[in-house]
């Protein structure tokens, strides 16, 4: 091995500092080169791969001293891996499995068996790899899915191919179904080639080792380099000719992403068939040279080799036979030749699953594909959540990256489609999906709140967003737009600068929710301000920025919204966020009052009109939001304290006192009868939830 921490095509992010505050914990180590392999996608993807290491322990009933292998658990990923995300099992018992192994119709009762191997009783669920790294003596174990490593196991004669870059110090293993057996074959080929540094497993990955942590990273990043720079220097000479060089010119990419916006909610709806899904763009360079190719023909239908790629992205995508610059204004027309497209992806998935299935088969899965490539534009990928969307893209970018780097060296083969249908269809993949946590109340929906800067309308995203919705948080305050998205994790929400009294403004918001998250299913118009005078004093500028910004807003955005939610053909939800005070008539009022009364009628209207579109429209009318609330911060509060003759302090304990409840009213309690209306109340529309404590003088019957 060399000893340079220099590396062209994989990230060296080993912290000597970081690693000597470990001491010599080794558990703690193994997590650390974990999660730095895990940190770079080319060197394995999300949920990709496994990792292990082996201590000494004291065997709690025997006090003797037995080695421990901890070993990443099942669904976990190596890039995020926690104590809490590892097995500890003893190696002996797991080595003497071999005793009662009956072969390979006996793999799915050794899973089963790993049980009684476990030392750590806080284990994680063994995965199906589990025996790979406890037939291996190595004290560090890397079994990863580095882009290059499986464009070399998936090349037609990936075998001479190790032998080319590697020498005598890698050994090779052809393809084989993850399990017992193919622990004992490792453990063979290491037996038959004592010295080498790894193993290559055909059309799968990369097996490598060491006697301390840091000498596995390094044994894992040089391998991994070299097979990268052996590529790299293959694709270079082939010059435009990568992927038989370009048959589609793409647009340029402000036009790629309008171009997929205005498509994706049509998509979206079409992959929703079954379930609602979340969507995903991506336009990269890799992308583009691929779905542009002449070769995306012969490829794309071949579908990916390694079984993590197609777990995630299907055995293959759909590529549609759209013309870059396709007119789209046209919805039906489009929507007519994608129903087609749709259909005959359908009608394949169902031959594919009939040809292969066994008789112990799980049913047949969603038929709608997972990747839809569009050439000229971009890959879309759509699954249960924007996190699964997302990885499903990266992992169809991997397998591009393999396809691209087996086709530079050799020819790319898939795998034989009844392998890869076994392990689609596999039972123990199956129980682990049915392992899986239920999902909750609000996955798969994408909300976009206006006024989300703070406030009420924060308050709501946040509901939403724990409930299981993704939201584009949109406001005219961009400094506070981006502070409220920064509360959110990486895949909940994006925000949009938006000012509900432009139409153009508001169409980009949309634009925005399609292009990041396939469209809209709940929209809640929560921006808003207020203005207490009496009437001599309401100037014509307090007037029409009420109407414009309560009334006009509202307007434009519902209808931004039934354009996206007619795309995507699964009915949605607009909730406007009104007030006590547009069905009570109170002094100094007139302005916000009679807006206020607009919206409230205005949702009936819709209601009334959309109702045969599934789309449901519903009021919440809050009262007396006086802590946490945006408008309490200017000049309201003096006009309504003046109004019923109290200081502004005063105010919190007045409106109180006033509901029948004597209750303050909080922001989270308005996002709370926005959650009824979304996540609850599925067959009302046309409804208004008082939010207010309990006020007679505002009930609506």
């Amino acid at each position: 091995m060399t000893t340079s921490t220099t590396f062209k095509h994989v990230d060296y992010l080993w912290d000597e500092a970081h690693a000597a505050s470990l001491g010599d914990d080794q558990v703690a180590l193994f997590l650390y080169r974990s999660n730095i392999l895990g940190a770079d996608l080319r060197i394995t993807n999300y949920g990709g791969g496994n990792t292990s290491c082996k201590t000494i322990e004291k065997d709690p009933l025997t006090g003797e001293e037995v080695e421990i292998m901890w070993v990443k658990g099942s669904g976990g990923d190596i890039g995020t891996l926690t104590r809490k995300g590892i097995a500890g099992l003893y190696t002996e018992r797991l080595r003497n499995l071999k005793k009662v192994y009956g072969g390979l119709h006996d793999e799915d009762r050794m899973v089963g068996l790993f049980n009684h191997c476990i030392y750590d009783l806080e284990s994680k669920a063994p995965s199906i790899d589990t025996p790979l790294h406890g037939l291996l003596p190595f004290k560090h174990i890397d079994h990863l899915h580095p882009d290059a490593l499986i464009a070399v196991a998936a090349a037609k004669d990936s075998e001479k191919i190790t032998k080319e870059i590697w020498g005598d110090t890698m050994g090779w293993v052809p393809w084989q179904r993850p399990g017992f057996d193919l622990g004992l074959q490792l453990e063979k080929c290491l037996a038959d080639n004592p010295g080498i540094r790894g193993i290559v497993l055909g059309s799968h990955g990369l097996f490598t080792w060491g006697n301390t942590s840091y000498e596995s990273y390094m044994n894992s990043l040089e391998v991994i380099e070299m097979a990268s720079q052996y590529i790299e220097d293959r694709v270079k000479a082939q010059g435009d000719n990568v992927f038989g060089g370009q048959r589609v010119k793409s647009l340029a990419p402000n036009a790629r992403k309008a171009q997929a916006g205005k498509l994706m909610p049509l998509l979206r709806g079409l992959t929703s068939s079954q379930a609602r899904q979340v969507g995903t763009f991506q336009d990269t360079d890799v992308v583009m040279q691929f779905i542009n190719s002449h070769d995306i023909d012969r490829l794309a239908p071949m579908g990916t080799s390694c079984p993590d790629h197609f777990l995630r992205t299907k055995i293959q995508p759909l590529v549609l036979d759209l013309d870059p610059s396709e007119d789209l204004s046209d919805r039906s027309a489009i929507l007519e030749k994608l129903e087609g497209a749709f259909a005959d992806y359908r009608k394949g998935y169902q031959k594919y699953y009939d040809d292969h299935k066994r008789d112990n088969s799980p049913a047949v899965r969603d038929p709608n594909p997972v990747i839809i490539l569009y050439p000229g534009v971009g890959l879309f990928s759509f699954a249960k959540n924007k996190q699964t969307s997302r990885v499903a893209s990266e992992f169809y970018i991997n397998a591009i990256n393999v396809m691209r780097g087996a086709e530079a060296i050799s020819e790319y083969t898939a795998l034989p489609r009844q392998e890869a249908f076994d392990i689609e269809y596999w039972l123990l993949e199956e129980a682990k999906l049915q392992r899986m946590p239920a999902e909750k109340p609000l996955s798969r929906k994408v909300a976009l709140v206006t006024g989300a800067g703070g406030g009420i309308g924060k308050a709501i995203a946040d509901k939403l967003v724990a409930e299981g919705a993704v939201v584009v948080l949109s406001d005219i305050n961009e400094d506070a737009l981006k502070q409220a998205n920064e509360s959110y994790g990486r895949d909940q929400s994006t925000f949009a600068v938006c000012d509900v009294t432009d139409a153009s403004s508001i169409e980009k918001a949309f634009d925005k929710a399609s292009l990041n998250f396939g469209g809209v299913d709940i929209v809640v118009h929560s921006a808003g301000l207020a203005i207490s005078k009496p009437l001599e004093d309401h100037t014509q500028k307090d007037w029409d920025i009420l109407q414009n910004v309560l009334v006009k807003g509202q307007f434009m955005l519902a209808q931004e919204a039934v354009r996206v939610m007619r795309d995507q053909g699964t009915g949605g939800d607009f909730v406007s966020i009104a007030s006590k005070n547009g069905l009570v008539s109170g002094p100094n009022n007139v302005g916000y009052g009679t807006a206020k009364a607009a919206q409230q009628h205005m949702a009936r209207l819709l209601a009334a009109e959309l109702g045969k579109d599934h789309i449901r429209v519903n009021t919440v009318n809050p009262d007396g939001v006086i802590i946490g609330s945006k408008i309490w911060e200017g000049k309201w509060a003096e006009g309504r304290a003046k109004a019923y003759g109290i200081t502004v302090d005063e105010l919190p304990a007045h409106y109180a006192k006033r509901n029948l409840l004597n209750e303050i009213i909080r922001p989270e309690d308005i996002a709370d009868g926005v959650y009824a209306c979304v996540g609850l109340l599925s067959k009302t529309t046309g409804n208004i939830i008082n939010v207010d404590g309990g006020m007679a003088t505002a009930f609506v019957r």
